[in-house]
């Protein structure tokens, strides 16, 4: 076994590990700065999300992961081993460890479903018998062993996409990355190659970097999350972390895309004429069972409280989401009441 193949099957270090990494493009004041300083830790058996609108460096950020760009700074390793400075000769062995499945497939369309996804092993040296019998294996695992013979121009995006996946599992690579695998699919087919990945994590051990702008693909798959913004990840953390308490503003307005925030702008002043009485945003979290005590308690208080807004997901199998309360009763009682609720949970006024 070489060297690299040893540092890729060793479970106990991470599977991808940035430390102050940049790529800046051009020279001078026409640089442009793609990656900015970036640290991050992937770790082996995870399902890792980097989001981030175009333009903000995610793209080019997997590229560096597998060797296809090389870092201006910074040390990055994948699988133990390190990919920035290496000349290609020294990257092709590692890359037989990295699969890359792409927004738009990149499927050959005079070669069959089977050629796709012998074509890897077959530029890796395998027989004709082996990579056949690789190649159909793995069109099996995505439930495309009937579609073999096909052409790609006879098959579904969905089922195109399926095909790339087989492709990048043939050579039994330790790191998955997906680039914007399910953009350009219908939700129904996005909701089934999201369900294939996670097994191809869950089944096959693979590692599996997904690469997207849309946070329902965060929250349907991934563990953890790192936010890019100009070429910088602003935050990071476990996914219902980072969806429960967003700490930047572009975390913020991505969270927003898929759960009811607390009101701001024309709808907050719409509560306010909607609702004479005292408006408060209340975050909900899961297992926060003294809100509810404090919530039931309000009555023996002489404050009663109305729902007017928000709303509550359910992400990693647990509950987070913000309800708006207008609060009714004396402004001494309602000051105190919301003076509790700030002891359990997080408040805030709608202005």
């Amino acid at each position: 076994m070489s060297e690299l193949a040893q540092s890729f099957g060793d479970s106990t270090s991470p599977m991808v590990v940035l430390d102050g990494v940049s790529k800046v493009f051009g020279n001078g004041p026409k640089a442009v700065v793609a990656v900015d300083n970036v640290s991050l830790t992937i770790n082996r058996g995870e399902i890792f999300a980097i989001i981030g609108y175009s333009g903000a460096g995610k793209s080019t950020l997997v590229r560096l992961i597998n060797g296809l760009e090389t870092t201006t700074s910074g040390t990055l390793t994948v699988g133990g081993f390190e990919i920035s400075g290496k000349r290609d000769s020294e990257l092709r062995e590692a890359r037989t460890n990295i699969g890359m499945i792409f927004q738009q497939f990149n499927l050959m369309n005079s070669r069959t479903v089977l050629g796709n996804v012998e074509f890897p092993l077959k530029i890796a040296g395998w027989s004709k018998k082996d990579r056949r019998a690789r190649a159909l294996e793995m069109l099996e695992f995505v439930g495309l062993a009937d579609r073999a013979g096909h052409y790609p121009n006879q098959l579904s995006g969905g089922q195109k996409q399926r095909v790339g996946i087989a492709r990048a599992l043939a050579t039994s690579p330790a790191l998955l990355l997906a680039d914007e695998s399910t953009s350009a699919l219908d939700p129904e087919t996005t909701h089934e190659v999201l369900a294939l990945l996670k097994r191809v994590n869950r089944e096959l051990g693979v590692t599996v970097v997904v690469i997207t702008h849309e946070m329902d693909v965060v929250s349907s798959i991934a563990d953890r999350v790192a936010v890019m913004e100009s070429g910088r990840v602003v935050e990071q953390g476990n996914v219902y972390d980072v969806f429960s308490n967003p700490q930047t503003d572009v975390a913020k307005l991505f969270v927003a895309t898929t759960v009811k925030l607390a009101p701001t702008g024309k709808e907050a002043a719409e509560l306010r004429a909607n609702h004479k009485g005292y408006l408060i945003n209340v975050e909900i979290v899961e297992g926060n069972q003294e809100l509810g005590k404090v919530l039931s308690y309000l009555g023996a208080r002489n404050v009663r409280f109305n729902i007017v807004g928000g709303g509550i997901e359910t992400l990693q199998g647990k509950a987070y989401g913000t309800l708006t309360l207008e609060l009714l009763g004396e402004i001494t009682s309602i000051d105190a009441a919301v003076a509790e609720l700030k002891t359990v949970a997080r408040v805030q006024e709608v202005r």
